[in-house]
This record gives C-alpha cells, structure tokens and sequence, in this order.
C-alpha cells in the first residue's frame, strides 16, 4: 500500500510524517511564548484567528537548532485530538512511498529518541527517518496544549 509523506529538514536531518496527519504548512508567524509550558514549547501563534500552540522539535528530541532562515516553516499538524504547529528548518517534497520501502527503525536512532520513529526509508542518498506523531507527545502533554489555547483565548 502506497503513502505520501511530507518530507521536512530539521537539525540537517530529513523527517517525514504522514500527509494525513498535516493540515498545512505556514510561514514563520510571530509567536506569544506562554509561562510554565513545557520547555518543548515555543508558544502560541494566531492562526487564521485560532490560537495554535507551537512545538520546537528540536527541543523536543534534544538536538541542536539551526539559526532561523527564510526557508523556516511551521507544520500545521493533527496529533491525536491536538492540533499543534511544529517548526521545521524546511519542507522539501511530499513523495509517495510503498510500504515495502520502510524498514524499521535501527536499535539506537542516530539523534533522536527511537520512541518517535516509526520507521526509516532510503530515497536516493538520502535516509528519511519517519515520525509517529502520536508518540512525540504523551496524553498528558496534549492536555497540556489543549489548555494552553484555552488560557490564550
């Protein structure tokens, strides 16, 4: 069965989720840092008059961040019943890939925590390292988000 896939840079890593899973792709917006939220959270942005929490995945998965560039994007995605923007270094394509193609993720995950992994595909030279969303943040942190756009509004 074939999936598409967004493909994102990040730390000079290339990532991939699920098309399904994003809702659109923005440019950088300003955002409102919120007090007592968790360090992976930059904070909260208005989009299209929604307020929208914002995740530093570069935070999240404790690598360096690049400094900030034109090419710089947030990722409007659905991770469970959370709606959050995730900022990328940039977005390259959206391929469609087999299921054949991913392979599981290795033992040791080169730079992130193996728990986000869902798998990893080779396209060409490069090696995309597939995110399962619902992993990257626990029940208790979409609680966390949610209530965050509550106090925002």
């Amino acid at each position: 069965m074939d999936n598409q896939i967004v493909i994102f840079e990040l730390s000079g890593e290339h990532f991939g989720v699920s098309i399904g899973a994003v809702e659109s792709i923005v440019q950088m917006l300003p955002i409102t840092h919120v007090p007592q939220a968790p360090s992976f959270v930059k904070g909260v942005t208005n989009l299209r008059g929604k307020v929208l929490p914002v995740i530093d995945l570069t935070q999240r998965f404790g690598v360096t961040s690049q400094p900030a560039t034109n090419q710089q994007r947030i990722v409007v995605v659905n991770s469970g019943s959370t709606e959050a923007g995730i900022i990328v270094d940039g977005v390259s394509e959206v391929v469609t890939i087999g299921s054949d193609q991913v392979e599981p993720p290795p033992a040791l995950t080169r730079t992130i925590a193996s728990e986000f992994v869902s798998g990893i595909v080779k396209l060409g030279e490069r090696i995309i390292i597939l995110l399962d969303l619902s992993k990257v943040l626990t029940a208790e942190e979409q609680g966390k988000l949610e209530e965050l756009t509550q106090v925002a509004v």
